[in-house]
């Protein structure tokens, strides 16, 4: 009963269909409410998980799919420099809707100072790696 009573909250469950940028069968990409950079988008499995870990093989597969006809789009409306990839899996690791995304972040020459790192980011102490 857990579980459905976090479907019946989950955002991404009731998902307004005016914010889908596309989709497959098993998965849909939307911007995401609150971009850190423009054509910020999640990629999200239509089926109720929490963790990648948790897609099927086929569901995996549908979201790497629409992971690359996502960043497509997004090349042809943005023009962007590079893209960060990054999923918080856990509560640890900074999940706070717990419903699968996949951040698809467009990144940008000079939005940030120095891009070195990356991902590392989150853990600035560990950031800097090549210092």
């Amino acid at each position: 009963m857990a579980a459905e009573n976090q479907k019946h909250s989950c955002p991404f469950c009731q998902i307004d269909t005016s914010r889908i940028l596309m989709a497959n069968d098993l998965a849909m990409a939307i911007g995401d409410g609150y971009p850190v950079s423009p054509g910020h988008s999640l990629i999200i499995p239509k089926r109720h998980i929490a963790s990648i870990f948790e897609a099927t093989a086929a569901e995996q597969a549908a979201l790497w799919e629409l992971g690359v006809k996502t960043r497509e789009l997004l090349q042809a409306e943005h023009q962007p420099d590079g893209f960060n990839i990054g999923i918080n899996d856990g509560e640890a690791a900074g999940q706070t809707v717990r419903h699968l995304h996949i951040h698809l972040i467009p990144r940008y020459a000079g939005d940030t100072p120095d891009p070195r790192g990356g991902v590392r980011w989150v853990r600035p102490d560990k950031a800097s790696y090549w210092k």
